[in-house]
This record gives structure tokens, C-alpha cells and sequence, in this order.
């Protein structure tokens, strides 16, 4: 499981056109799954990306998890995370999850957020969407359940 992490002042997402989703100050979550990943990896991801220490303390240093700086989070499912562009110019997406289970490994994942005690919103799975977002920072991470 795959997570672009982007911390934002705010950001939203749009389907037809129609505002699904947005957030002010919090973390914009770009989620892949991918083949193997387990309601496990959703946990510890979740946990990860709510605890991790990226926003800053009164003193402007990175030492706030987004609960603590009281911001909230926007998972967007996104199996392109799962491109493997070793060959060719055509990304392969073999490896991402079937829909089924990465949808269902997505929702786990935003579950365990909202159980962390962040508010979370989504993103309209499988759906064309639009993100819109404002970078804070820019603070962009990419972390991968296998290497945690």
C-alpha cells in the first residue's frame, strides 16, 4: 500500500463538476493498493500517516502530528500509485489491488483514521475527480506500507 502524503492549507475534490470533499489545514492522502496488501497494512499505514510529526510546534519546527495541529485529512484513491514504469514508456498498473479490494482496503484505511481521531473525508472511488489543493510547505512524503 502506497500513500503520497501532501500537507495542505486546503484542498478538494470535484466530481461532474460537483464538490465532493474538501478540507482547510490537514493532509491530502493519495492511497494505492496494491496486490498482497492486507487490512494490516491499511492499519499501520493509517496510524503512520496520522502520527507522523510533519506540521509545525509554536516554534516552526515540524513536531505536530495533523491531529495535534487539529487538521484534518482527504484520502483520494489513486491506483496509478501502482504504475510500474521499469518498462517501455507505458506505465503498467498489473500490480495495483482489483477494484473490489483495493476499494474495500481504502475504506479500512480512512476507518482507521477517523478511529486515530481524525476527521477524514474521501474522494469518490473509481470516479474521474478533480483535486484541487494548496500545498503547505510544500510538504510532500511518499511512504510504502512494505517498508515500514
Amino acid at each position: 500500500m502506497k500513500a503520497l502524503i501532501q500537507r495542505v492549507s486546503k484542498a478538494s475534490v470535484t466530481v461532474d463538476c460537483d464538490e465532493v470533499a474538501s478540507i482547510d489545514k490537514g493532509l491530502l492522502i493519495f492511497l494505492g493498493v496494491v496486490k498482497g496488501d492486507t487490512e494490516a497494512e491499511a492499519l499501520t499505514l493509517a496510524r503512520k500517516c496520522c502520527e507522523l510529526r510533519i506540521f509545525e510546534d509554536s516554534v516552526g519546527k515540524m513536531n505536530l502530528s495533523v491531529k495535534d495541529a487539529g487538521g484534518k485529512v482527504l484520502a483520494v484513491s489513486q491506483f496509478t500509485l501502482a504504475a510500474d514504469c521499469k518498462k517501455g514508456r507505458r506505465p503498467s498498473f498489473d500490480d495495483a489491488a482489483p477494484p473490489d479490494e483495493a476499494n474495500a482496503l481504502y475504506e479500512r484505511f480512512c476507518e482507521f483514521c477517523r478511529a486515530g481521531g481524525v476527521e477524514t473525508s474521501t474522494g469518490r472511488f473509481a470516479a474521474h475527480m478533480q483535486v484541487a489543493l494548496t500545498n503547505d510547505g510544500p510538504v510532500t512524503i511518499m511512504l510504502d506500507s512494505s517498508a515500514l
